[in-house]
């Protein structure tokens, strides 16, 4: 079998240091991988040998015979390690017992005078094990505190995310509680308005109709007397004559000429003049202004802020709380002061 006669070493590209992979046989009789000869001879601009550094006087060829031994090798080692073997040294069939601590990788005695690990640090199995346990021990805390760090900020992420939508509705409600007395405000006065346009419109009607039933009964008597005094006039000259002084008093009207109407139309200034404004300014009754807002997402955690943001009171349960300092400025009286968390 290739393995009893040849070892790792032998097998393997004196660029890469691994098994050959299409191996090239140049004329000096070294053999190297392919594509380790091509960028070796792309770096140094010249066909030279990278072992022996001879100029290599024909293009390289494949070294099938080499290939073979590689591959039937590597499938030789692949059916070692599938049998259990692979704590033994594939190179020298020994039990691993140094580590190499410039690959990282367990090797055997044999291994220490191989090209891959001359100058490489070696130390025992037993040794390695303690320092590589306590290496990754350390880094391990490192990874498990890293580790709760995450956890705990996706803990508050999510929290922060219910938080959002618990701060949508509210805000989304109180919003609608604010127009909500804005729009009675303005219903209120709207009705109040309309009901003092139909009280004017009610006592001006009644005017009216009274004005109109009394200017109707004159009328009517007026028509009955000019009715009467015509009738009087085309009457015989006997009869007109024995009747003259009663329908000559009668022709005598008393009646006054009707009223000049005045202030009899409704007064639409004084429903509409300056509407806006009038109930703008009406509506300030009712709002109060405050100079300072407090910002809810600022408030210390045992700090509870009202609907109104303008004032602040401890509380008992933590609200959540965003990081950051926070600065207040606040002026009392001829002092000021700033309150910085």
């Amino acid at each position: 079998m290739a393995s009893r006669s040849f070892s790792e070493e032998d097998l393997s590209c004196p660029v890469c240091c691994d098994i050959f992979k299409d191996p090239v046989v140049l004329s000096c009789s070294h053999s190297v991988c392919k594509v380790c000869l091509q960028r070796f001879w792309e770096t140094k601009e010249s066909r030279e040998c990278p072992v022996c550094r001879r100029m290599s006087s024909v293009d390289s060829n494949i070294n099938l015979a080499l290939k073979n031994l590689c591959e039937s090798y590597l499938q030789e080692r692949s059916q070692r390690a599938a049998a259990g073997s692979e704590t033994l040294c594939s190179l020298h069939s020994e039990k691993l017992k140094l580590f190499c601590l410039d690959d990282l990788k367990l090797v055997c005695v044999g291994c220490q005078t191989s090209r891959k690990h001359t100058d490489h640090k070696l130390c025992p199995v037993d040794e390695a094990l303690t320092d590589g346990k306590e290496k990754l021990k350390s880094t391990l805390k490192s990874l498990q505190k890293k580790l709760e760090l995450f956890k705990e900020c996706k803990l508050n992420w999510d929290q922060t995310a219910e938080h959002i939508k618990t701060q949508a509705r509210l805000t989304e409600r109180q919003i609608k509680e604010e127009f909500e007395e804005l729009h009675q405000f303005l219903r209120d006065e709207e009705a109040a308005r309309i009901a003092a346009l139909r009280e004017e419109v009610e006592q001006k009607s009644q005017r009216m109709k009274e004005r109109i039933e009394k200017i109707i009964r004159e009328i009517s008597s007026l028509s009955d007397t000019v009715r009467a005094v015509e009738e009087q006039m085309s009457a015989e000259d006997v009869s007109f004559l024995q009747k003259y002084k009663s329908t000559l008093e009668r022709a005598q009207c008393t009646l006054q000429d009707p009223e000049r109407l005045s202030g009899a139309l409704l007064h639409v200034s004084n429903h509409l003049s300056n509407l806006k404004f009038t109930v703008w300014k009406k509506m300030q009754e009712i709002i109060h202004y405050t100079p300072v807002t407090l910002d809810l997402n600022t408030a210390h955690s045992r700090l509870t802020v009202p609907d109104d943001l303008t004032s602040v009171r401890r509380s008992g349960k933590q609200q959540l709380q965003q990081s950051g300092t926070h600065c207040w400025d606040a002026e009392i009286a001829h002092s000021r002061s700033r309150v910085c968390e």
